[in-house]
């Protein structure tokens, strides 16, 4: 009897032969052509790897092992991204500091990839804790403020009072805190800001030169929201000063007769200044409930409008009406300039409004019924009721009015973007302090515009100091803002006594340029060589979760292309980080339910590598189901998988033969599933590529033997899914070197044709029989045998045949 397969002997053998052998190791001085695969690099928490981590990482890996084996000098590394609020949030609930979890949780999660038979080149780990890793996210952030690109500006935050912390927007639900339920606050706070807007265009534009996928680019564009309109000045009624007209930014100036009402956002500057004595406390009241939401309950599209009158108007500046003036949470004072003309006869959500509170609706675009609903399809169409302007269509109205505009000093032409700066710092521990100091004298003497000074460089990393008390404080500073001894410095400009900025940076300042440091992790002089930048970078292929190909993938491309811009990044790489971009789908709990502790449907993958082995867990996540989108897990498909790699140890220990000359049809299936799985890898369908694997091999395990070429491609092609198994099978063949050191197999187009076809036989165009033929039969030869067939025999008898219609490898229909 053959020796039954035990993943748990075979796997850590080859997993410690790669390790010694240093077989994925990358070469900077090489030969061979490069090719830099990326995966994300995981947060490093208490919960370990979940089952949605191999899914992304095992999908790179097959396209790394494959491009070793075509010969590629080939670069995937991996390290970890471990600053941010879980960690923190984890060590304030345990009482145990963040560095030591952050230690612990690494070494955890580095033993889980290690034992899925990743073939990451460890030796260039990067760790964004690490005051070697992010004394560089330091020194990008001076260089930033260097040239102009970062500064403190005072900003409205939500703000939860229990657990002192500043929250994004989609913390923030239904006005409470999303941890602890307490009530959320608007509140003004310095933060540190960085211009991404200054390259908007540019993170526009060159989208054009990548390979992303068109779902990845539009969240990149739409993000950005860029758009091209006029600014239009509106006076307020009683209000003479220049400064007081309130500017509104329009895509659509050619529906500006139709403005019967104005909406400012609660924050917008004017407010106190033009609200009615008899509106003020009705005012106020709506100001501190609008406060208490976030933007997304503010904005979304499902919830009902409400409003408030000010009791002032404004002047539609081109036909001179008086408009009334009214404010409403869903205009957001960080979008535009926090003040928008409505025009209800052609905006939905403007006509719901003005029925809402009885205000005039006028049609200004001809083709619909304003009295019954907004008339949205104006695109095309002509303009009414718009003075010199009626008759104009459309898009000669946007401009002429927008010239008119401008000419009369009403206003102008004018490009939006919805992205706003950065926010780039946290009232927070566990994250890289800001290396920023302010000095009082410097600022008096001139000598520091604003009283800040930067670290010098020689001085970084500015380390984040160890201590004992981590919470968050009552007064909204951070916790460092208590350590006396590390706060209170001298000034590197003119030694007077200063302090440290005691901000940190968010969670994504480390892994928005973590890929180069992976090209040369262990430089202390540089953020990375030039040399070793030019050869590897850009990154030719990244995978990750569609969750961060907006935030992050910006991010990370607006830091990239500032480097660029610097020199810290040769231009022979190019302004661009990655050259390809894609995403993996969730793996859902059973039952398509997202995986929770509470639903307890969590699968842990120790316990899947444990019972079924890594090699099945690689595998079965590559064939659950189209790679882009969210697939269930299930223990049915796993369990199938593992018997797949049970049939395939039983094929080389005894149940099939290895002859000189095999099968012609066996070898010819071979060779078309060379090229089956050598397109699905590089597009992305995984799971084909396995059910290709598994027929050939059910095939090869029915017809009892094969021949030398079939038994080693299928090993070599199967290599990159399952690496422990067919290292184990290829060492039994007789080899000595690992199978990853193999080149991929070619595909022969010849001997990769179908042998024998199905020849679909029609009669007057419907299907009647379907025979197995001869590839490349003539039609004579087809015809002569489809008419032997019982079915169509019958079908023909008596009947005048006008026409034979003989499609070569396809179908033969007699025309009756």
């Amino acid at each position: 009897m053959p020796e039954k397969y035990d993943h748990k002997k075979i796997e850590p053998k080859w997993q410690k032969f790669w390790e010694a052998k240093k077989l994925f190791k990358a070469h900077d001085k090489d030969s061979r052509p490069k090719y830099y695969c990326l995966v994300e690099f995981p947060y490093p928490s208490a919960d370990g790897l979940h089952v949605g981590h191999p899914r992304s990482y095992t999908s790179l890996d097959i396209l790394a092992r494959k491009r070793r084996m075509e010969g590629f000098n080939v670069l995937y590394p991996m390290g970890f991204d471990a600053f941010g609020l879980p960690s923190e949030n984890y060590a304030i609930k345990t009482g145990v500091h963040p560095a030591i979890t952050t230690e612990k949780n690494i070494k955890t999660f580095t033993k889980q990839l290690k034992s899925l038979g990743f073939s990451f080149d460890w030796s260039r780990q990067v760790v964004t804790t690490d005051p070697k890793y992010y004394k560089w996210t330091q020194w990008i952030f001076l260089k930033m403020y260097e040239n102009g690109l970062a500064y403190k500006n005072k900003i409205p935050i939500n703000w939860c009072s229990s657990c002192k912390i500043g929250l994004a927007n989609e913390e923030v639900v239904g006005g409470k805190c999303e941890r602890c339920g307490h009530e959320v606050i608007k509140k003004e706070k310095e933060q540190w800001m960085l211009k991404i807007t200054e390259y908007a265009d540019r993170l526009i534009e060159d989208l054009d030169t990548v390979d992303y996928l068109d779902k990845i680019k539009t969240q990149q564009i739409n993000w950005i929201g860029k758009s091209e309109g006029a600014s239009v000045y509106f006076s307020v009624e009683g209000i003479e000063e220049k400064d007081e007209k309130i500017e509104v930014y329009t895509t659509r100036p050619d529906t500006l007769f139709g403005a019967t009402f104005m909406v400012l956002s609660p924050e917008h500057e004017l407010v106190d200044k033009i609200t009615t004595k008899n509106r003020k406390a009705d005012i106020d009241k709506y100001v501190k409930q609008a406060k208490g939401k976030s933007d997304l309950e503010r904005t979304e599209l499902t919830k009902t409008k409400t409003g408030i009158f000010t009791g002032a108007y404004a002047i539609n500046p081109v036909n001179h009406k008086k408009i009334p003036i009214w404010i409403a949470d869903y205009v957001l004072i960080s979008y535009g300039t926090g003040a928008i003309m409505a025009v209800p006869g052609h905006d939905q959500r403007d006509w719901d409004f003005a029925k809402k509170y009885d205000l005039p609706i006028v049609e200004v675009i001809s083709g619909g019924d304003v009295s019954s609903g907004a008339y949205m399809d104006i695109e095309s169409g002509k303009l009414v009721n718009s003075g010199q302007f009626s008759g104009l269509i459309v898009n000669e109205a946007i401009i002429k009015i927008t010239r008119w505009l401008k000419k009369e000093k009403l206003g102008q032409p004018a490009t939006n973007y919805k992205i706003r700066d950065w926010v780039f710092s946290r009232q927070r521990y566990w994250g890289e302090p800001i290396p920023m100091i302010y000095c009082e004298n410097c600022k008096k003497t001139g000598a520091s515009k604003n009283g800040w000074v930067m670290v010098p460089e020689k001085d970084l990393p500015v380390e984040l100091p160890k201590v004992k008390n981590y919470e968050p404080t009552n007064n909204g500073e951070s916790p460092l803002a208590a350590i006396t001894d590390w706060v209170n410095v001298k000034c590197p400009k003119c030694r007077s006594a200063a302090v440290r900025e005691t901000d940190t940076m968010p969670n994504w300042a480390g892994s928005n340029w973590y890929f180069l440091r992976y090209i040369d992790p262990k430089n202390n002089k540089a953020l990375a060589d030039d040399k070793k930048l030019e050869y590897w970078a850009p990154v030719d292929w990244y995978n990750g979760g569609m969750e961060h190909t907006t935030l992050h993938l910006l991010y990370s491309r607006f830091v990239y292309k500032f480097l660029y811009d610097i020199g810290a990044v040769p231009k022979q790489c190019g302004p661009e980080p990655y050259k390809k971009r894609t995403s993996q789908g969730f793996v859902l709990g059973e039952g398509s339910q997202k995986m929770s502790k509470s639903r307890g449907n969590v699968v842990n993958p120790d316990e899947v590598v444990n019972q079924l082995g890594a090699d099945t867990m690689r595998t079965y996540e590559m064939f659950m189901g189209p790679f882009d989108q969210a697939i269930p897990w299930s223990t049915k498909g796993v369990t199938g998988v593992r018997r797949f790699l049970e049939k395939v140890w039983k094929i080389y220990n005894g149940q099939v033969k290895i002859v000189k000359q095999g099968d012609d049809a066996l070898v010819s299936l071979t060779h078309r599933t060379i090229k089956k799985v050598s397109d699905d890898i590089e597009s992305q369908d995984y799971n084909t590529a396995v059910s290709a694997m598994m027929i050939l091999g059910n095939k090869i395990f029915d017809t009892k033997e094969m021949d030398k070429f079939v038994a080693e491609t299928f090993l070599k092609i199967l290599s990159p899914f399952a690496p422990h198994i067919t290292e184990e099978l290829w060492q039994q063949l007789g080899h000595k070197k690992s199978i990853s050191l193999e080149s991929w197999p070619e595909s022969d187009a010849t001997l990769a044709a179908e042998q024998e076809i199905y020849l679909i036989v029609q009669v007057n165009g419907k299907v009647r029989d379907k025979i197995k033929i001869a590839a490349g039969i003539t039609e004579q030869r087809a015809e002569k045998i489809a008419r032997q067939s019982d079915k169509i025999a019958k079908l023909l008898e008596g009947q005048n045949i006008k026409n034979v219609i003989f499609v070569p490898g396809r179908l033969i229909n007699f025309v009756i």
